[in-house]
């Protein structure tokens, strides 16, 4: 997504000062650090789906908020899926069911998982607290028994399902989070600050992919009917200043989504190769005797 400037010793996050408010915080990193900008990032130019993958290269096909609808979608050629959450409307064991038999029957040699907002069984702390809120809110929920989602992450069968958690593919190491700011009440939902902070502060270093269900400031988090930016401050901060992924994959805001990719080092820049289509987006790597990401993409 973006990056910080290299530093000697260990990199500690505090809440920034502008967290509760998103869209001054935007203002003022915009204008006075240029932290939406090359060099530190770039933008993604899709290209068609069906691209050949060039040789001695690994393929990510990343997609997010398929909410259900994943009927008809033509997926990329690819040899990793990444989907950073939102795969159902309310975490229904059925509508888990679902996603995993489509899971089922994509080619891809790994499929890695997050839960997003939608994903309430996934919440633990939420259905504990469902009890309290309003019952005609998610009545198809409420009416859960709780042996019917205990271990609901079970049924994601075809997959690798990441929970502030980590796992190693390919030579890749990638870590997943599910959390985003306070909506409406959500799954997974924290308040901006400290809250938040504390998760991403779970996120380690020198990992090579990051997956986030919600964007980070300043990238594609832009709500036009209330003209406000909706990015976690404290994720920004996280992904340029201490974690540097080399690749962050994100979904969830409907109104302004996309994919931004980490130019970590700005030299020589090879292996690019990027397709869009539908819900997806997807970026294929380079390996070389480990994956070493000098140079990377371009």
């Amino acid at each position: 997504m973006a990056h910080g400037i290299p530093s000697q010793g260990k990199v500690t996050i505090t809440v920034d000062e502008y967290s509760s408010n998103p869209t001054q915080a935007f203002t003022h990193y915009n204008i006075n650090q240029s932290r939406f900008q090359p060099p530190h990032v770039h933008m993604v130019d899709p290209i068609p789906y069906d691209t050949p993958k060039p040789a001695g290269h690994t393929r990510f096909v990343c997609i997010s908020d398929t909410h259900s609808r994943t009927d008809g979608i033509q997926m990329p050629y690819g040899d990793i899926l990444l989907h950073t959450g939102d795969f159902t409307e309310l975490g229904l064991p059925s509508e888990v069911k679902k996603f995993n038999d489509w899971l089922g029957n994509l080619p891809y040699e790994y499929k890695i998982v997050i839960a997003g907002n939608h994903e309430l069984t996934f919440d633990k702390e939420f259905m504990a607290d469902l009890v309290k809120q309003d019952y005609y809110r998610f009545p198809s929920v409420s009416k859960l028994k709780p042996e019917d989602f205990d271990n609901v992450q079970s049924l994601l069968t075809n997959s690798i399902y990441l929970q502030d958690s980590e796992v190693t593919v390919k030579g890749f190491r990638i870590y997943g989070a599910p959390w985003t700011p306070w909506f409406n009440g959500w799954g997974f939902n924290l308040p901006r600050g400290q809250s938040l902070l504390d998760k991403w502060n779970l996120i380690p270093e020198g990992i090579d992919i990051l997956m986030t269900h919600g964007p980070p400031l300043g990238f594609r988090d832009w709500v036009p009917k209330e003209l406000q930016r909706v990015g976690c401050v404290e994720l920004l901060n996280t992904v340029q200043r201490r974690v540097r992924p080399k690749l962050h994959v994100f979904g969830g805001i409907h109104e302004d989504v996309a994919w931004i990719y980490n130019n970590l080092f700005g030299k020589s820049r090879r292996g690019k190769d990027f397709s869009s289509h539908s819900h997806y987006k997807e970026s294929c790597i380079r390996r070389r005797k480990r994956p070493s990401f000098k140079g990377w993409l371009s």
